[in-house]
């Protein structure tokens, strides 16, 4: 089973959601029906944006409307799991619209599956030890240590085994935004990003290319089985 890479390149937060939304709306009409339909994996930019999960706690962002404002930031309540994340220009955003079932998948491997293309991502640039959290989705470096933080966030929403939302990679993120929140509702546990870890600024678009098709064979070698 294919799936079409579609770049967005950078696109305000809410257009975007109504993008996606009209793309889940549909890919799962077409299920129901038995029509053809694509299944997508949709990379991004946002300009700065703080999104809040369901089941997240609005007291974990700490900043004010007016603080949003001067720091030129937007908030959204929406309908994905998770706490609170921070969205920005640097970051690579991730949002597969595909039929789990195509791939032979559970929500849970999914989500295993977005993470392993992270971890093998940040390996291949020279990011040894980035890995899983138990109790914690996501990808982290120095897993279990005092040093323990974050490159990776994810957050999914799943309805008749069609997927939307996703996962954000800090690239070249301005970690600076995420002083304004408890990020995913964390208080002890820190964040990074590839430019931080390397020391140096990661050519973006050939990150989110090799990303991108990392995630793509690991889907279809997993349809494969």
């Amino acid at each position: 089973m294919k799936s079409v890479i579609e770049d967005w390149e950078l696109v305000p937060y809410a257009e975007a959601w109504a993008r996606q939304e009209k793309l889940f709306g549909e890919l799962i009409d077409a299920k129901l029906q038995s029509a053809p339909y694509t299944n997508r994996i949709i990379l991004c930019q946002h300009p700065h944006v703080y999104t809040l999960g369901r089941s997240g706690k609005v007291q974990n962002l700490l900043v004010s409307e007016e603080r949003l404002r001067q720091i030129g930031a937007t908030y959204f309540h929406i309908d994905r799991g998770g706490d609170i994340t921070y969205h920005g220009p640097g970051q690579l955003v991730c949002y597969p619209i595909i039929n789990l079932e195509d791939f032979g998948l559970g929500v849970k491997q999914y989500i295993y599956l977005l993470e392993e293309a992270v971890i093998r991502t940040c390996a291949d640039y020279g990011v040894e030890g980035a890995g899983r959290s138990e109790g914690a989705t996501g990808v982290w470096l120095d897993v279990g240590t005092a040093r323990e933080r974050k490159i990776c966030a994810i957050g999914v929403r799943c309805s008749r085994y069609v997927t939307m939302h996703g996962l954000a990679f800090n690239v070249n993120t301005d970690l600076r935004y995420f002083s304004y929140i408890n990020p995913c509702g964390f208080v002890d546990k820190g964040v990074t990003s590839l430019q931080h870890e390397l020391g140096r600024e990661v050519d973006f678009a050939t990150l989110s290319a090799a990303f991108a098709s990392t995630l793509q064979q690991l889907l279809e070698a997993h349809a494969s089985h």
